[in-house]
């Protein structure tokens, strides 16, 4: 049986996350103290040795972000919070920011020092007023008790673009401009916000940093998959008895997620599929259960680990009719600026409402494929190339279903 091993909710139910004093009581901005005891350089070392990859999405290596933003000369940088949050089934940024606010604001502020960044933004979905109160209470109960120093964080709000989760469409938004991605290079780390070096991490990723400087990079690496080490908070929706959230480690398998701590299905139905990673995230059937749910295995069997939602079908479910949903989502969604995206999305809902409606052939199929695999490869941002995937991946491993769809 799987267990929970908590660092990102080290203090979840522990501590009062309105009353600083709980926070520092646990321990909180020791690792902020120890940092500025330390050279940038080194700090930045630290979180590059300890292997963390980003949280939001795109798992990239943390370290190596900040290294770019710290490199790059100029009179001004910026330290970013992704809490966009818009990927469908995922909410376990606001867990974060709801019971433990001022980790976030730790883990930005040693980011700052890394870089040389003075000032700092958290960008929160717009749908989350509630978070965003909390989190502007806890900057000023930072501020007045003096253990940011010279970092300045501002709390920005979104107005419910999903393409504001792109790192570079949420720049484009806190500059007051339409939230569209950017065209890279160059990158964020080297000209972001304003056009100046800028750091984008996500809430989870941030709420890693403390505990890392704390306890040093060796023992972080040695949580986990060696390629993705540490753990991943999981938000469990869909047809499972547990519908909850867990942090465990990389190394746990989706039959654990689901059959262990999400106490398997209800009713004695049987599994039919699981969506990982949110909306944008690919179909996994029964037989792929056993993959771990690090980045790279989750890669290697054509899905993603993305945001860390994890969607359960049953026997009952269409699957055909789901997707059919998600493209639709996905058409809505767009934010128009590349053609393949702006067009492709429609295209695509437009063929999974006729494959759905039983009006489809055999070269509709093949046309879908054709679609999405050049979406894959030529929209912009990940919103278009990720649009796809649902689709692509139940035609993999569910051709039956679509098959009893299909015109004779």
């Amino acid at each position: 049986m799987v267990e929970e091993m908590r660092i990102v909710l080290r203090n979840y139910g522990k501590i009062d996350p309105l009353k600083i004093d709980d926070y520092i009581n646990a321990g909180g901005y020791q690792a902020l103290k120890k940092a500025r005891g330390m050279s940038q350089r080194d700090v930045i070392q630290e979180v590059k040795a300890s292997g963390l990859r980003g949280r939001g999405g795109a798992g990239f290596n943390a370290g190596m972000k900040w290294d770019f933003s710290y490199m790059t000369p100029a009179d001004q940088k910026y330290v970013v919070c992704n809490a966009d949050e818009g990927e469908p089934g995922t909410y376990k940024d606001r867990i974060i920011m709801e019971n433990d606010p001022q980790s976030v604001l730790e883990g930005m502020a040693i980011c700052g020092y890394a870089i040389g960044a003075n000032k700092g933004y958290i960008y929160c979905r717009g749908e989350y007023p509630y978070v965003v109160d909390k989190l502007n209470q806890a900057i000023k109960q930072a501020v007045d008790a003096g253990v940011l120093g010279d970092f300045d964080i501002e709390v920005r709000m979104g107005a419910g673009a999903y393409v504001c989760g792109e790192e570079t469409a949420l720049i484009e938004s806190i500059e007051g401009h339409r939230g569209e991605p950017r065209f890279k290079p160059p990158f964020p780390g080297v000209a972001g916000l304003w056009g100046k070096p800028t750091v984008v991490n996500n809430v989870e990723t941030f709420a890693n940093i403390p505990v890392i400087l704390e306890k040093g990079a060796e023992w972080f690496k040695g949580i986990g998959a060696p390629s993705y080490p540490g753990t991943k908070v999981l938000t469990l929706t869909g047809d499972v008895v547990n519908k909850k959230f867990f942090e465990v480690p990389t190394t746990t398998t989706i039959r654990e997620v689901i059959f262990g701590l999400g106490g398997g299905i209800p009713g004695n139905r049987k599994f039919k599929a699981v969506q990982i990673g949110g909306t944008s995230g690919g179909f996994i059937p029964e037989h792929l259960l056993d993959t771990p749910i690090d980045f790279d295995s989750m890669s290697a069997i054509g899905a993603t680990l993305g945001s860390g939602a994890v969607f359960v079908m049953d026997e009952t479910r269409d699957i055909v009719d789901v997707v059919t949903r998600i493209a639709k989502f996905f058409e809505h969604e767009s934010c128009g600026k590349c053609t393949p995206c702006r067009e492709g999305t429609k295209r695509m809902h437009e063929l999974m409402q006729k494959i759905g409606s039983g009006q489809a052939t055999e070269a509709d199929m093949v046309l879908v494929n054709r679609l999405g695999n050049n979406m894959k490869k030529i929209c912009l941002c990940g919103l278009g190339q990720a649009a796809p995937v649902p689709v692509l991946t139940t035609i993999d491993h569910f051709k039956n279903e679509y098959a009893t769809k299909l015109l004779a």
